[in-house]
């Protein structure tokens, strides 16, 4: 290996503190760099720009995902400026290089009948705690709220006939989302539970505090696997996101899903447009007249 690059992972281990496994990583992805360099008549530490450009196309070439073409280039990036920076070369030749795009991540969601089994096995669970975990599913899929502001919810939240929710999102902004049947019934339940000594409508053991997050979140891995899913799977974020699919999947627009979801900007909701595409692609499908599906076929069938 290039002396150079074994000064480098020798100043990640000592300097940095860098684990064995980082260590490994950056000794596997400099070394791939050094024996396509060395192809070209060149050493790792006095590569060229041109040298490292082609680098960066061989591993497109060689159907490496963007994801480990990224990692490889941080790599040779970090080289380049501990080169630098210890005056063994004074150009960094990736200092032009494009980091290759990575693909946005889908929101995780569950289907329509995993929530469901959610809801089920929350009603099964005996006790206070299946009373609590029943009205918190029920809220964070009917409203899309975050963790934080379930937990904050005041028992004035849902007052005795309410038809909405006021919650108070991040930055103390408040939005107003209706509330289902569901929701409504299994809030009252949670009620009448409840001491009245609490302000919180989701009391801890300590009924003058609000339940914690690792209370919660332990409840609802307890309710997943009580409903035969991977605890790994369930999760207030994941009930978020399965409240906003579900909603476009039926229907609703991003707009009107932007503020129920209290965000600021409607680009943030973006992520969801798989689910209108998708949405999009199946109403083609139905009814098309030239896609074969069950409406295109009866339009035929009357025209003829």
């Amino acid at each position: 290996m290039d002396p150079a690059v074994d000064a480098f992972l020798e100043m990640l281990t000592v300097e940095r503190g860098a684990a064995r496994n980082t260590i490994q990583s950056y000794s596997n992805d400099l070394d791939d760099f050094a024996s396509f360099a060395a192809g070209r008549g060149q050493r790792a530490a006095a590569a060229d720009a041109g040298c490292c450009q082609s680098y960066m196309a061989s591993l497109h070439a060689r159907g490496l995902s963007a994801r480990t073409a990224a990692r490889r280039l941080s790599a040779l990036r970090q080289f380049h400026l501990f080169l630098l920076k210890e005056g063994m070369r004074g150009d960094d030749p990736t200092s032009q290089l494009d980091t290759p795009r990575l693909p946005k991540p889908l929101p995780k969601f569950l289907t329509e009948a995993e929530v469901d089994g959610l809801m089920a096995a929350a009603a099964e669970k005996p006790g206070r705690p299946g009373v609590l975990g029943r009205a918190a599913l029920e809220l964070l899929y009917a409203t899309g709220m975050r963790v934080s502001e379930l937990l904050s919810l005041p028992r004035a939240a849902v007052g005795a006939g309410a038809e909405v929710m006021i919650i108070k999102g991040k930055g103390g902004k408040e939005r107003m989302v209706p509330l289902s049947a569901a929701a409504k019934q299994a809030a009252a339940a949670l009620l009448a539970l409840a001491g009245a000594d609490s302000r919180f409508l989701f009391a801890g053991r300590d009924p003058r505090r609000a339940l914690t997050r690792q209370a919660f979140f332990l409840l609802l891995k307890q309710i997943a696997v009580r409903a035969g899913l991977d605890p790994a799977r369930v999760s207030p974020h994941v009930l978020r996101h399965s409240f906003a699919s579900h909603m476009l999947a039926r229907g609703a627009d991003l707009r009107s899903l932007q503020m129920l979801l209290g965000h600021a900007d409607i680009a943030t909701v973006q992520i969801y447009t798989h689910i209108q595409a998708e949405r999009l692609r199946r109403v083609v499908e139905e009814h098309h007249p030239l896609s074969g599906g069950v409406a295109a076929a009866d339009a035929v069938r009357s025209d003829g």
